[in-house]
């Protein structure tokens, strides 16, 4: 690459404008106010390339610790690095607000004070959007403290590898948005969560197990999504069904894989959209073909009000099996993307059990 050289000068550009920086002077970009580099810097993705930036002149030595997010992953950083790292950016940190604190590693209990404290770090600091996401590799969760369930600075929540535990009822008066993963749930979890969260809209449940029935009845919940897996227990239990009652969501998205015989919309009456696109590992007999593709027709039947209402590609088999069967498909209907290139053949295999309208 050829080296940009000043006007009547031989040295690179870049060394240049290092020699102004150290003699006082100040380029275009450090003129700016705080204001604005402190938005440049809250564009970039990690917090430490905003740390690097203090290398840059004096003006830019102590402008990161006020950047408005801090934002961790411990790609290719030693476990112990990694933790040792965080301790020592926030005693730096001057901020008195933080808008977004996001956290990507791996669970080891023996750090889970150190991850607590960078949680009540960020509740001091009123943060709005907090994303905690730890890697369970062993058999472990971060178990969080209760302090954390009464919280009304929240806006959005993301949670993956916690255990939510609260002792008493839960306080999230700005919660606007819950994405948990990997979570185990009751129906009194599920009520603590809803009745705590009087303005939550979103509802995101990824590899979720545990409860066989959802209400959820709140009057702020307009959008539910399931995505990973759909577990509803002990796998030993033969009565592998889960219920939702939702009647006033007004979106429902089903993304994952459905490790269930049986699903059951109970009431979704004020449902607007819908997508369906699950799939089951295990659906290789054809027994269990006909019972997801029954399953499939019940949704769509029971979604005939809908607006919109949306079938992904890997429920494509189901689909053709219906086909096949004559069922007819509502004008509301909207197929996969590769539905018009099928090889309508590929439910020549199928058993041909009547599935009526």
């Amino acid at each position: 690459m050829e080296t940009v050289l000043e006007e009547g000068q031989n040295k690179p550009k870049r060394q240049k404008i290092q020699e102004i920086a150290d003699e006082g002077e100040e380029d275009r970009i450090s003129a700016l106010p705080d204001c604005l580099l402190l938005e440049i810097l809250d564009r970039l993705p990690y917090t430490n390339q905003a740390i690097k930036t203090g290398s840059l002149s004096k003006r830019w030595k102590h402008v990161w610790t006020s950047v408005p997010s801090l934002i961790f992953h411990q790609y290719m950083h030693r476990l112990s690095d990694f933790f040792s790292d965080i301790d020592k950016t926030l005693t730096q940190c001057r901020q008195s607000k933080v808008k977004r604190f996001i956290i990507y590693t791996i669970h080891d209990n023996r750090y889970e004070s150190q991850v607590n404290s960078w949680i009540s770090y960020a509740i001091r600091c009123e943060v709005e959007e907090l994303t905690i996401l730890l890697s369970t590799v062993i058999a472990s969760e971060l178990v969080l403290d209760q302090n954390f369930f009464i919280n009304s600075c929240f806006t959005s929540l993301k949670l993956a590898g916690c255990v939510l535990n609260p002792t008493g009822a839960i306080t999230w008066k700005n919660l606007r948005s819950l994405c948990i993963s990997d979570g185990e749930f009751n129906e009194d979890l599920i009520e603590n969560i809803l009745s705590g969260s009087p303005q939550l809209e979103t509802l995101i449940l990824d590899s979720y197990y545990g409860c066989r029935r959802l209400n959820i009845t709140s009057n702020s919940v307009k959008n539910l999504e399931f995505t990973g897996d759909m577990v509803p227990g002990d796998e030993s239990d033969e009565e592998d069904t889960i219920e939702i009652n939702a009647p006033n969501i007004l979106s429902l998205t089903i993304q994952c894989e459905l490790l269930v015989s049986k699903l059951l919309l109970v009431n979704v009456s004020s449902l607007v959209k819908a997508e369906l696109d699950y799939y089951n590992s295990d659906d290789t007999t054809t027994r269990l073909e006909a019972e997801y593709a029954e399953m499939l027709k019940g949704f769509i039947l029971n979604l005939g009000h809908v607006k919109e209402l949306k079938i992904g590609s890997r429920c494509s088999e189901a689909l053709i099996y219906l086909e096949n069967n004559g069922f007819t498909f509502p004008s509301n209907l909207k197929f996969p993307d590769d539905w018009s290139d099928r090889n309508s053949s590929s439910g020549d295999s199928f058993d041909s059990d009547s599935v009526s309208d």
